[in-house]
C-alpha cells in the first residue's frame, strides 16, 4: 500500500530545497550584479578619486575694479569605513578645535540618509568646512594619526568692499534640492545662492577635474593610476564684469542709510544698470566662512528685511512720476494736443468726486502740467480717454488700449533683469475692474491710475526703466547688471531695441516738461547743476507718511544716466528724491561730487526715517 505520507514529506523537502537555493541565487545576484557595495569597497581599497575643485571666476565693476574673488581655504572629508575603530577621536577633536558632543553630530549626520541621501561608507563625505590656513597647517601636521581623514583644498569667496551685497549675492553649500535638479552637484558643494553669484551660477562656478590615486593596503598613496591618464583637470569659471559703477554704489548706499528704499540708475543708451541700491542692506563679507549660516538667520529675522532687493521685489505706487506715461498717452492718442488745456482748481472735481492738488497757475496745458505736477490735468486726460465712446466704443476697450501703452513702456511685467526675484508690479486692464464693479464703472471710478496712485503698482527698476525710455525719445534695452562675460558675446536679449507705443513726437513734449520742472517746477533743485537735468517728482500716497519720489535723466539731448530714487515715508518727492538723484547724477557725469554736494550728502546720510531712528 502506498505511503502517501512519505510522498508528502519528499515534495515538501524538495520544495523547501528549492526556495532556499532560489533565495540563495537571487541573493548572490543582487550582490555581486545589482549592488555595488562591493566594487564601491573594492574600489576604495586600490583608488582614490581626488575631486579638483575649479577656481569660481572673478567679479569686477565696469571700471575694472575688483569686486568679488577667491581665497584659499580647506575642507577636512571623511571615509566613514576606513576611520571606523581606528581614529583617536579625542585627538582629532583637539586638533580641529572642535568637541566630541561636535564630533558625534556631525557623524550621525553624515550617516543619516534622511538628510545625505548619497552616502556611501566608502566614498568621501563632508566632515567640516572652509578650515582657514593657520587652522588648516595645524591639522595637516597630524592627519597621519587620523585614517579616514583627509583634506581637500577649495577656495571661499571675498568681497572687496562692503556694497552692492544685493546685485553681488553669495555663495553656500548646495541643498538637497540644487543635488537633484543638476548632477554636477555632489554633497559640500557650493552654488550662487542670491545675485548674479545665482543667475551666472553655471558660468562663474567652471567645470571640475579629477585626481585617480593609487592606494596600497595600508591606504597609502602609491601614486597617479595609469601615470595620471584618466586624470581630468579643472577648468576656472569664467570672470563678470559688471555694469555697475562701484562709487557710485557706494554713494548711493551712503544716501540711504537709515532709511528704506531704493535708488536704481540706468545708462539709457544700453541699458546697463549702473547702480541697485536697496536700503537696508548688508555687508556682503559678513556672508563668508564659516559664520554664514549665522549672520544670514539673522537677517532672515531682521524684521526691516535686509536681504530683501526692494529695487526689483519691492512694489510701489509710483506716483506723479507716472504723469509722464500719461501725457505720452493722450497726446499719442489724440485725447489732448499740446495746446489743450485743463483748469486746476486745488484738483479735479466732478459730480462729487474731488482729488486734490497743490496751488500753482491755472489752466495749463501739457507741458507746465508735467513741470508743476499737476493732479487735474492729468485726471480729465484719463476721464475723457475711458469715457471716449466714439473712439473706442467702450469703456473697456479704452481701458484695454491704456493698459497696451503701459505695457509697451515696461510696466505690468517683469522687464527681464539678469537677476533672480524680480516682480512685475500691476497694470490693471478691463477684466479687472469688470471682476470687482461688473460693468457699473467709468472713468471716474479709476481716475486715481492716471496720477500713479490706486491698483497701479511698480518697482524701482521699472520705474528707472521709464526715465532711460524718456532719455532715448520712445524706446529702451532691457536692464541688465552684467556687462560682459569672459569668452562670451552679451546675450541679444539685451541688445534690442523695445520701442514703445507712443509717438515720438510725444516724448518731445514730455521732456520739455521735465526739463522745465528742473528749471522752475517740483525738481528746481535740479537746476542748480551744470549740466541739463530733467526729471519728474512724485510723491506716493501711503496710509502713514508719504513716499518720496523722483525719475529724471541727464543731460538732456545726450543722456548718460537715467534714474529713480524711492525712499519710503520721505514725504515730498522734493523733500529726498530730488536732492538725491542730483547727486548721483552729479557723481557719475563728473566723476566726484562738488564741496557743496559734498556736504549736502553728508547730511543726507545722517538722517533717519524710520529705520535706524528707533521708529517703525
Amino acid at each position: 500500500m502506498k505511503d502517501y505520507n512519505l510522498s508528502n514529506r519528499q515534495y515538501v523537502i524538495g520544495g523547501a530545497a528549492v526556495v532556499i537555493i532560489t533565495v540563495y541565487l537571487i541573493r548572490l545576484f543582487m550582490l555581486q550584479i545589482m549592488s555595488d557595495d562591493y566594487k564601491k569597497n573594492a574600489d576604495s581599497n586600490a583608488f582614490l578619486k581626488k575631486i579638483d575643485y575649479p577656481a569660481r571666476g572673478i567679479i569686477t565693476d565696469r571700471h575694472g575694479r575688483l569686486l568679488v574673488y577667491n581665497q584659499p581655504a580647506y575642507d577636512v572629508m571623511v571615509v566613514t569605513s576606513e576611520a571606523k575603530g581606528r581614529t583617536d577621536t579625542a585627538a582629532l577633536c583637539q586638533a580641529l578645535g572642535i568637541t566630541r558632543e561636535e564630533f558625534d553630530r556631525r557623524m550621525e549626520a553624515i550617516k543619516d540618509r534622511s538628510r545625505n541621501p548619497g552616502y556611501s561608507r566608502f566614498t568621501r563625505q563632508l566632515f567640516l568646512s572652509q578650515l582657514s590656513d593657520r587652522d588648516f597647517s595645524v591639522f595637516q601636521e597630524k592627519i597621519y594619526r587620523f585614517p579616514g581623514f583627509y583634506t581637500q583644498r577649495r577656495s571661499i569667496r571675498q568681497y572687496q568692499y562692503g556694497c552692492a551685497a544685493h546685485v553681488l549675492g553669495d555663495v553656500a553649500e548646495v541643498s538637497q534640492s540644487d543635488i537633484d535638479e543638476d548632477p554636477y552637484y555632489q554633497p559640500g558643494d557650493y552654488i550662487g545662492k542670491l545675485g548674479v553669484e545665482r543667475s551666472y551660477e553655471k558660468q562663474l562656478r567652471g567645470e571640475k577635474g579629477v585626481q585617480i590615486l593609487l592606494r596600497d593596503v595600508r591606504g597609502r598613496i602609491q601614486g597617479r593610476y595609469m601615470n595620471g591618464q584618466l586624470d581630468r583637470r579643472p577648468v576656472a569659471g569664467k570672470n563678470l564684469t559688471l555694469s555697475i559703477d562701484c562709487s557710485l554704489q557706494a554713494l548711493g548706499e551712503r544716501l540711504l542709510e537709515g532709511k528704506i528704499g531704493s535708488i536704481v540708475a540706468i545708462e539709457p543708451a544700453s541699458g546697463e544698470v549702473l547702480c541697485m541700491v536697496s536700503s537696508p542692506g548688508y555687508d556682503p563679507r559678513t556672508m563668508v566662512g564659516r559664520q554664514r549660516s549665522r549672520n544670514h538667520r539673522a537677517l532672515s529675522h531682521n524684521p526691516w528685511r535686509p536681504l530683501l532687493n526692494r529695487s526689483i521685489m519691492g512694489q510701489y505706487p509710483p506716483g506723479s512720476t507716472f504723469k509722464t506715461t500719461q501725457a505720452l498717452t493722450f497726446l499719442s492718442e489724440g485725447i489732448i494736443t499740446p495746446r489743450t488745456v485743463y483748469g486746476c482748481h486745488h484738483g479735479f472735481y466732478y459730480r462729487g468726486l474731488h482729488v486734490g492738488c497743490h496751488g500753482h497757475a491755472s489752466p495749463l496745458s501739457v507741458v507746465p502740467a508735467l513741470s508743476t505736477s499737476c493732479n487735474g490735468f492729468f485726471c480729465w486726460g484719463l476721464f475723457h480717454m475711458i469715457g471716449n465712446r466714439r473712439k473706442y466704443g467702450s469703456v473697456q476697450n479704452a481701458m484695454n488700449t491704456w493698459r497696451d501703452y503701459m505695457v509697451s513702456m515696461g510696466f505690468g511685467y517683469r522687464l527681464g533683469v539678469d537677476l533672480p526675484g524680480e516682480k512685475r508690479g500691476l497694470i490693471p486692464n478691463a477684466d479687472f475692474y469688470d471682476r470687482i464693479y461688473g460693468k457699473a464703472w467709468n472713468g471716474l471710478t479709476v481716475i486715481s491710475i492716471s496720477i500713479g496712485q490706486g491698483e497701479v503698482n511698480a518697482t524701482p527698476l521699472q520705474i528707472a526703466n521709464l526715465g532711460a525710455t524718456i532719455a532715448n525719445r520712445g524706446y529702451y534695452y532691457r536692464p541688465h547688471v552684467v556687462r560682459k562675460v569672459q569668452g562670451e558675446p552679451l546675450d541679444t536679449a539685451y541688445t534690442r531695441r523695445h520701442y514703445t507705443k507712443a509717438a515720438r513726437r510725444a516724448y518731445n513734449y514730455v521732456v520739455q516738461g521735465m526739463r522745465s520742472s528742473a528749471l522752475g517746477g517740483t525738481c528746481r533743485e535740479l537746476g542748480r547743476y551744470d549740466f541739463e537735468a530733467c526729471g519728474k517728482t512724485g510723491t506716493a500716497q501711503n496710509r502713514g507718511h508719504d513716499h518720496s519720489v523722483f525719475m529724471g535723466f541727464a543731460p538732456m539731448n545726450s543722456p548718460k544716466i537715467a534714474i529713480a530714487v524711492y525712499v519710503e515715508n520721505g514725504g515730498w518727492g522734493a523733500d529726498y528724491g530730488v536732492p538725491i538723484g542730483g547727486l548721483m547724477m552729479e557723481q557719475y557725469l563728473k566723476g566726484k561730487l562738488s564741496e557743496a554736494s559734498k556736504r549736502k550728502a553728508d547730511e543726507f546720510q545722517k538722517r533717519r526715517i524710520g529705520y535706524g531712528s528707533g521708529n517703525r
